[in-house]
């Protein structure tokens, strides 16, 4: 992906049986890809069976694989689900076995839950500024209850549009002047 556009990686964020977040990811790419503003990829962190922080020596090829693609990008889009009022093990874990790969770039969030996923952003938020990721102030949040249909068929309202597009827009901007100091 080098034709001078921003690489932006939306980042699915669960890797449990079931998840909804890959539907989400889906949703937000089509959006995104309709800009033309950038080159936006789906990055599975299941893709990469990472060992959980702590249980490994790091020199797992799903580690360096993990890197190499954050290395890549300029900035993120992450597809955060609520667990226990908070981000998914297994996303944390992914957060945690990187650090450069994360520094200077811009993040937005789009999270989705029993309120929309807000308890999760707001950890995640945390998280990412010990990164050096600036997250962006727009945030899409999706309700289990009114955005899908029995709980996993994906069928957002029209008005998460703007939030998506507005949240896009501060990340392209953010993104592009974070990659002027790394």
């Amino acid at each position: 992906m080098s034709n001078g556009k921003l690489n932006v990686g939306i980042i699915l964020g669960s890797t449990r049986a079931g998840r909804v977040s890959p539907q989400v990811g889906e949703w937000v790419k089509g959006i995104a890809e309709k800009r033309g503003d950038a080159n936006y990829e789906i990055v599975d962190i299941a893709d990469y069976h990472l060992p959980f922080l702590g249980t490994t020596d790091g020199t797992e090829p799903g580690i360096a694989a993990w890197n190499e693609k954050l290395n890549s990008l300029d900035g993120f889009v992450f597809i955060v689900s609520e667990y226990n009022h908070s981000i998914s093990g297994a996303l944390k874990n992914a957060l945690d076995l990187a650090r450069e790969a994360w520094n200077n770039k811009a993040a937005g969030i789009v999270s989705y839950g029993s309120t929309g996923g807000a308890r999760a952003a707001e950890h995640l938020r945390g998280i990412l500024a010990e990164l050096l990721v600036a997250d962006v102030r727009v945030h899409p949040t999706l309700s289990l209850f009114t955005d899908f249909e029995n709980y996993t068929t994906f069928k957002p309202a029209d008005l998460h549009l703007t939030n998506v597009t507005g949240m896009l827009d501060q990340l392209i901007a953010w993104s592009g002047a974070l990659k002027t100091i790394r």
